[in-house]
């Protein structure tokens, strides 16, 4: 079992930063591979940045390229999201997910879920 805590949202002005923190624990977490998930109102939640167990990041949502950050901590148990220029269209609430080795693209690839931080950009 793999525990995920995350933190770091808030209410911030267009064009500001936030960096989101996931902490892990539990069971091998050197072993898993992150996801940052953002869920906007009435929309699908969609991986916006993740990181394999190896360290290599990816960032499939191309209008997070060039402003966000993933990375982690030299313990591989906290990943962290820099999110920089932020915009409205950035809104939502952020999860993050955990699944051994690889990053998955789809929710349903992941085995387990912090409870969300919510992040509102005001413009």
């Amino acid at each position: 079992q793999v525990q995920l805590v995350e933190s770091g949202g808030g209410l911030v002005q267009a064009g500001g930063s936030l960096r989101l923190s996931c902490a892990a624990s539990g069971r091998t977490c050197s072993t898993y591979a992150r996801g940052w998930f953002r869920q906007a109102p009435g929309k699908e939640r969609e991986l916006v940045a993740g990181m394999s167990w190896t360290g290599v990041s990816t960032y499939p949502a191309a209008s997070v390229k060039g402003r966000f950050t993933i990375s982690r901590d030299s313990a591989k148990t906290t990943v962290y999201l820099q999110m920089n220029t932020l915009k409205p269209e950035d809104t939502g609430v952020y999860y993050c997910a955990a699944r051994p080795y690889g990053v998955g693209l789809t929710p349903t690839d992941y085995d387990y879920w912090g409870q969300g931080t919510q992040v509102t950009v005001s413009s």
